[in-house]
């Protein structure tokens, strides 16, 4: 597979992923709490929580996808978001280790944090070495702009 092939298909697999936090971002932050808590009371304080960290998770959603366009270009951005979505799929594991399973949803998002987002960091980091590689020789890879690294 060609380096620009290679950085398309990673492309597209981001963008896929970026949908989950994206879409469950959103709902947390327009629905809040209840978004999860299947009909049962949810306090005040805990429905700001849960709106909070939705705001942070749609946030997130949106940083990984301005990585998309250039992900040859993007490791250092696309490594520290994936460092943040390992850090909350650690801390979901706690809660599972000491509460038990929590619904399929959240076992997906555990999917998601420790297993999806790892590999697309090995990924990203294959894509970008294979770009500064090719790069002065493949005329399909994008050039670097005057802007990079801002």
């Amino acid at each position: 597979m060609t380096p620009a092939a290679e950085r398309r298909l990673l492309q597209a697999a981001v963008a896929l992923a970026c949908l989950v936090p994206l879409t469950a971002g959103l709902a947390g932050v327009v629905r809040g709490a209840a978004f999860a808590a299947k009909g049962q009371a949810v306090a005040t304080d805990m429905d700001s929580h849960f709106r909070y960290l939705s705001g942070i998770f749609l946030g997130v959603g949106i940083a990984f996808t301005t990585c998309v366009p250039a992900i040859e270009r993007r490791g250092p951005r696309f490594r520290l978001l994936g460092a943040l979505v390992v850090a909350g799929g650690l801390a979901r594991a706690l809660s599972w280790w000491q509460l038990g399973a929590p619904s399929a949803g959240h076992r997906f998002g555990l999917v998601m944090e420790l297993g999806a987002v790892p590999l697309l960091l090995l990924w990203q980091a294959r894509v970008e070495q294979r770009y500064l590689r090719a790069g002065a020789t493949d005329p399909s890879l994008p050039r670097p702009t005057a802007t990079e690294g801002r």
